[in-house]
């Protein structure tokens, strides 16, 4: 009897959960949908979602124009130093504003500073050098691991109250460092070296807060960037809004993720338009043993009226998980020739708990799978394993990093919990869903999906779960394909074949 008490108030949860919904989903597609099971105990408290993003912004105190201290936009004089000091004048005149005449600035590195706004407006082009001397290296993390790498075009490291803002356009002209990534793979893949290439091949990102509060990145395009686009870091109270980042232009660019979040908490995203190879919008916590010992969580980040189109995924969490990932909120959003919609990822050396995920109000085309979850990631990848005739040999430090046994082994083990999506609509897609745990001990506990309507070649599969529910779940498929399911306790299934 008390068994079937619990099972009867199982399903009241979850059908108030969906009733409220319904509820939230039929008012403002802007407000933060209300994720809630109507009991005191299981609702989940999204207040949090209102306490994102930038808390101040620059004032235009001072207004510099950096063309006044030698930058010329002629596209081929460099102006790193010239629009450096024009932002080092500013900070030190008590904050303000820096701006540009219309041109093309062939630039390095630039450090923007506290209380300073760098403006490029429209008919202003920031083109990055090609030579990775012009951007200094020092300490700071990279899919990660902590070690040393090259500047950013853009940095904003240990600052508050600063922003990059404006119309214009940064050209970060990677395809240079692209080429000599996919020379240098071919030769690693070779030695059995996949696993470390990606942190020995140093690629110049496009911009990088580290350490940071108060920061804001608004309304600018940013194209073609060396490695990542954008690097959240270390950082807390930052908003990035009406970004354009386009990443496949004139090439195939590696690991050209479009924003990562990287332990990092009280993050906004809005109204981005993002085209790249891999991640559209990442969410990241750190890598192994070196993540372990790290340990921050990225939390707390807010991501609404996205568009997402070429990439690996238009949210993803991983597969850097060390440090824990929790409360995300994605709403409003759009993806168009993505992998995934939403994807979560891990490796079991890699640790850290993913919960608390929350996306709702979603259009979809032509998508690889709509929701994908894996623990065990992309092995050559994700393991590292030093080939016989390097042993005995000095290493680099990143190398010694990456090849440190999580111990025990148990403390590496990922957790995904506390999965909530809602509201999708996906045509012409490959696949559902593919979601796997990897063991009795290791599985995927409390997913809860509802008003899915997907057209797909097929449904999927979900592996190892733990209290999995589908819900007004349609799925148009030309084969008659059905789910298949496999060691899952719990699930709750209501799927309508089309």
């Amino acid at each position: 009897m008390e068994t079937k008490s619990k099972e009867m108030i199982r399903k009241y949860v979850i059908s108030a959960f969906i009733f409220t919904l319904l509820l939230s989903c039929s008012t403002n597609r802007s407000s933060i949908p209300t994720f809630s099971w109507n009991t005191k105990a299981n609702t989940p408290d999204l207040s949090w979602a209102k306490d994102v993003g930038a808390k101040s912004y620059p004032t235009k105190k001072n207004i510099i124009n950096a063309c006044d201290y030698g930058a010329i936009g002629d596209g081929s004089s460099k102006n790193t130093l010239a629009i450096q000091k024009a932002i080092d004048a500013c900070e030190k005149a008590g904050g303000g504003q820096v701006i540009l005449n219309k041109g093309k600035y062939l630039t390095g590195g630039l450090f923007i500073k506290s209380n300073v706004d760098l403006h490029i407006s429209k008919g202003v082009m920031l083109l990055a050098s090609e030579d990775i001397n012009d951007y200094p290296e020092f300490p700071t993390r990279v899919a990660g691991i902590e070690m040393t790498w090259p500047s950013a075009v853009i940095n904003i490291i240990n600052q508050k109250n600063a922003s990059l803002s404006g119309k214009g356009e940064i050209d970060c002209r990677g395809k240079v460092f692209w080429d000599k990534y996919w020379a240098m793979r071919k030769e690693y893949e070779k030695k059995d070296l996949r696993w470390i290439i990606d942190y020995d091949c140093k690629r110049v990102r496009g911009i990088l807060v580290s350490n940071s509060s108060d920061v804001t990145l608004k309304d600018f395009t940013l194209i073609r960037t060396g490695f990542w686009g954008t690097q959240i870091l270390y950082s807390d109270h930052c908003t990035i809004s009406g970004l354009t980042i386009n990443n496949n232009v004139g090439g195939h660019g590696p690991s050209t993720d479009g924003i990562d979040i990287d332990s990092s908490t009280r993050i906004l995203i809005e109204k981005c338009d993002i085209d790249c190879n891999d991640d559209n919008i990442c969410i990241k916590s750190g890598r192994d043993a070196d993540g372990l010992r790290v340990n921050r969580p990225t939390e707390y980040v807010v991501i609404r009226d996205c568009k997402a189109r070429k990439g690996a995924g238009l949210i993803t969490c991983g597969s850097e998980t060390s440090g824990s990932i929790r409360n995300i909120l994605g709403y409003n959003l759009e993806a168009v020739g993505n992998a995934s919609i939403l994807r979560l990822k891990s490796a079991l050396n890699r640790g850290g708990v993913v919960e608390n995920i929350y996306m709702d109000g979603v259009k979809g085309s032509n998508i690889g799978t709509v929701f994908a979850a894996d623990l065990n990631w992309n092995p050559s990848y994700s393991y590292s394993t030093l080939p016989p005739e390097y042993k005995d040999k000095p290493l680099p430090n990143h190398w010694v990093a990456m090849l440190t046994p999580v111990s025990p082994k148990e403390k590496g083990y990922p957790y995904f919990r506390n999965v909530y999506m809602s509201n999708v609509k996906a045509d012409s897609c490959k696949q559902f869903i593919s979601a796997s745990g990897w063991s009795d001990s290791l599985r995927l506990k409390d997913f809860h999906f509802y008003n899915i309507n997907v057209s797909a070649e097929k449904v999927g599969n979900i592996n190892f779960t733990e209290g999995f529910t589908l819900k007004n779940i349609k799925i148009k498929t030309e084969k008659n394909a059905k789910l298949v399911v496999k060691n899952n306790n719990r699930l709750s299934e209501n799927i309508k074949y089309e």
